[in-house]
């Protein structure tokens, strides 16, 4: 596996910028979730036991979409570096190419169709 098969330089610039399209959203999805994932402060005065409870669930939330988005962070930096190996596009299982419009669907994918329904 020496390159991108059948893709060119133009469409492995299209996927390099899709990618870092989707992580400057993820950036920026991370700074607004900031406030959610602070900790919940224990003050009867002006939460209410409920309220409390209420505002706990959500910096849960929080939290685990964060991880979320660290997981699809690293999926999509591992991308990358796929293309600048001349890796990208091949399937890591079987070593033939991904279709490109699964790639566009979810550039981080490492596995064609078939071999990721088993």
């Amino acid at each position: 596996m020496t390159g991108f098969s059948d893709m060119d330089e133009t469409t492995v610039a299209e996927f390099r910028r899709q990618i870092a399209g989707r992580l400057a959203e993820l950036d920026a999805e991370d700074a607004l979730g900031e406030a959610g994932q602070a900790t919940v402060e224990l003050d009867q005065q002006a939460v209410g036991r409920l309220s409390r409870m209420d505002a706990l669930q959500n910096q849960a939330m929080a939290r685990a979409t964060g991880a979320r988005r660290q997981v699809e962070r690293a999926r999509l930096k591992q991308a990358l570096a796929r293309i600048e190996e001349g890796e990208f596009g091949y399937c890591e299982d079987c070593g033939d190419e991904i279709a490109a419009g699964r790639l566009r669907l979810d550039p981080s994918a490492t596995r064609c169709v078939d071999c990721a329904s088993g």
